[in-house]
């Protein structure tokens, strides 16, 4: 079970995320073959596997439990997979990573069954291995404010009067609840203190608030072929992000004048990048991407020692500080 050569440096973390991807090939059973199919492309598409790796980092700080801990990153990393694929459907995305989406390839009726599916498959993992009823209700709850961060998103697309507030609020239901969710449930479920369980969940939401705050930072400096999806495609969807809304605060006329269209043309998404970038929109919201990522820092240096803490630190380095 090969996973991403950026776990190359890290052997035992390796062994853990080829046993998650087992346990997670190993599940999907189902007598529609084309739906199982489907779902072991989606397993073996190549993603990074960030989320069940930062369970399986914080489950080192507890009363490490290989069967237990494997089947509590399976389960974030299902939960990660359904949410893409119905991310998918929503936004109408032709490729993922690079390739063609379950959506595009088999239809969205598919798509959304096959993205139910995996939701089956997470509470089934959940429910065999997780300690208690508490854990499952929070990984419920979880699993309800990442929803609602998803439907907070459709119902503010092409919302010229928007606000950083409600970005903030948005992000953090729809990216970085789950990354709270991996390291809490992982250090959880491994008997960790309950105070040490909820610095994992902070951890978590300032690794996650900057991630997708850089992601979004991204579409404003990468080429599309480096992000894998076409570049600005979120302001074309009516998704209007970090950036752009700092930029907007400058300015909001200029900015209505273009983005209140029924069509947003190629021309018109140039002419908006440059005026972010004339008013400064990405330095601003690199500069909160930085805030975020500082704070990630001083609760992971907060951590008692152990050897995954020097891990966490030079993945979350490397997670914060990229053009990919």
């Amino acid at each position: 079970m090969k996973v991403n050569k950026m776990w190359d440096k890290y052997p035992e973390l390796k062994e853990d995320l080829e046993g998650v991807l087992q346990l997670m090939d190993k599940n999907i059973k189902c007598k529609d073959k084309r739906i199982e199919n489907s779902i072991k492309e989606l397993i073996y598409s190549g993603g990074k596997l960030l989320r069940p790796a930062f369970s399986l980092i914080s489950s080192r700080f507890g009363q490490y439990n290989e069967e237990k801990s494997r089947s509590v990153a399976a389960a974030i990393e299902m939960l990660h997979m359904a949410t893409l694929v119905h991310d998918d459907v929503i936004d109408d995305a032709k490729t993922r990573r690079g390739q063609e989406t379950l959506q595009s390839k088999y239809g969205k009726d598919y798509a959304v069954y096959i993205g139910d599916y995996l939701f089956c498959v997470t509470f089934k993992l959940l429910s065999t291995h997780s300690s208690s009823l508490a854990s499952i209700k929070i990984d419920s709850r979880a699993m309800e404010r990442i929803c609602l961060g998803e439907i907070d998103q459709m119902n503010s697309k092409f919302l010229v009067d928007t606000s950083v507030k409600k970005y903030l609020s948005r992000i953090q239901g729809k990216t970085a609840e789950l990354f709270s969710l991996s390291f809490y449930s992982g250090a959880s479920e491994s008997g960790c203190e309950d105070k040490l369980s909820k610095q994992f969940w902070q951890i978590g939401h300032n690794i996650g608030m900057a991630f997708q705050i850089i992601d979004d930072i991204l579409d404003y400096s990468s080429e599309g072929s480096i992000l894998g999806k076409p570049v600005a495609a979120d302001i074309k969807q009516g998704i209007f992000n970090l950036p752009l809304i700092y930029a907007m605060e400058k300015n909001k006329d200029e900015f209505k004048a273009i983005l209140e269209k029924e069509i947003i043309t190629d021309e018109d998404v140039s002419n908006i990048m440059e005026l972010v970038v004339k008013y400064k929109g990405v330095e601003k919201a690199m500069e909160l991407a930085e805030k975020y990522t500082n704070k990630a820092f001083k609760l992971i240096n907060k951590l008692p020692e152990n050897p995954y803490k020097n891990i966490l630190l030079e993945l979350a380095e490397k997670l914060l500080d990229r053009n990919y």
